[in-house]
């Protein structure tokens, strides 16, 4: 198990791009969660198999139809035990 933070940066809330996050997530059986930031970007917290997150990051620089992604960053975090997946 990995976990990783992604900081999501664009045009990302009011697009469905936590709700869309929260289905790939939950596809790739990932736990964790996805939440926007008083700056506009996004956070994302999620544990699960390496290819797994590998495969969300890819997601995330591209989001639903209606985003713009500018930037994705990466943070690998120790392991940590999350159950489901959540926004907010």
């Amino acid at each position: 198990m990995s976990t990783a933070r992604f900081i999501v940066s664009g045009r990302v809330q009011g697009v469905f791009y936590r709700g869309g996050t929260r289905a790939q997530a939950l596809e790739l059986g990932l736990a964790g969660h996805a939440r926007n930031r008083p700056d506009g970007s996004v956070e994302v917290l999620a544990s699960g198999a390496a290819d797994a997150l590998d495969a969300l990051e890819r997601w995330l620089r591209q989001g639903p139809p209606a985003a713009r992604v500018d930037a994705v960053s990466r943070e690998d975090l120790p392991e940590q035990n999350l159950h489901g997946f959540h926004t907010g």
